[in-house]
């Protein structure tokens, strides 16, 4: 079985810093895409960042410049730097991973359970 099991997130302050981490575990062959993903109260699931395993990323428009994606091929981590939140950053957070499992011939699109990040004002 494949896992995305993530961390960090809490609470802080507007203009404060979070990390996220979310590392994959389980039978797999290889992932393609890693990143982000938010979901504030009554709003829809909304991508915020994302990484190939070639190091192409792309990000949110709402969070670039304050936002930074990295990721840990050989660890098969994936790690969002927040910096400069603000209240509008409110939500829960999933981890998502685009994976070939070892049982499966095609990629299979992985979902973590999500960490609440909530920035006061």
């Amino acid at each position: 079985q494949v896992q995305l099991v993530e961390s960090g997130g809490g609470l802080v302050q507007a203009g404060g810093s979070l990390r996220l981490s979310c590392a994959a575990s389980g039978s797999f062959f290889s992932i393609h895409v890693m990143g982000w993903y938010r979901q504030a109260p009554g709003k829809q699931r909304e991508l915020v960042a994302g990484s190939t395993t070639g190091g192409t990323t792309n990000y949110a428009d709402s969070v670039k410049g304050r936002f930074t994606i990295s990721r840990d091929n050989a660890k098969n981590t994936v790690s969002l730097q927040m910096n400069s939140l603000k209240p509008e950053d409110t939500g829960v957070y999933y981890c998502n991973a685009d994976i070939k499992p070892t049982w499966y011939t095609g990629s299979i699109d992985y979902w973590g359970h999500g960490t609440q990040v909530t920035v006061s004002s």
